[in-house]
This record gives C-alpha cells, sequence and structure tokens, in this order.
C-alpha cells in the first residue's frame, strides 16, 4: 500500500498509508484539523531480481550452427579490407 503525504497547519507534516482506493483524509488524526494532501517529491521503487536490464533489454546475438559462418564472414570481410 502507498504511503501519502499530509500536511496539518496545526500538527504539521504527517504520512498515513492507505489504499489506493481510500479516499484522502479530510481531517487530522491528532488534533481534527483540517489537512491537505500533498504530492510527493520521491518514489519507493525496488527493483528486485536478477538484472532488469540484461534480461530485457539485452539483444541476444544470432545463433551460430557451427564455425564454417564464422569463416566466410571473416572471408568476407577480408575481401572488404582488400577492395
Amino acid at each position: 500500500m502507498p504511503t501519502y503525504d499530509y500536511r496539518c497547519a496545526k500538527c504539521g507534516k504527517f504520512e498515513v498509508v492507505q489504499k489506493i482506493t481510500d479516499e484522502p483524509l479530510k481531517t487530522c488524526p491528532t488534533c481534527g484539523n483540517n489537512v491537505e494532501r500533498l504530492i510527493s517529491r520521491n518514489i519507493g521503487i525496488i527493483f528486485k531480481g536478477s538484472g532488469w536490464y540484461c534480461t530485457d533489454n539485452r539483444k541476444t546475438p544470432a545463433p551460430s550452427d557451427s564455425s564454417d559462418s564464422s569463416d566466410s564472414s571473416s572471408s568476407s570481410l577480408e575481401s572488404k579490407k582488400v577492395s
């Protein structure tokens, strides 16, 4: 559940853990004055797992069938160098 920041004129800033579907607080739980919900600047995102970049964004090299394909590619490179 997300943590929302509120500001009370009397008590100051405080945080409340609420469901996203819950209505915002209208009164301070401590003193009962009106409160204002603040927009947070920081977001607590934690990426867990074994490498987001390596598993999702990396281009995998084309599988080679045998060493003949590498020989043909190197010979085509050599012919380009000579030309």
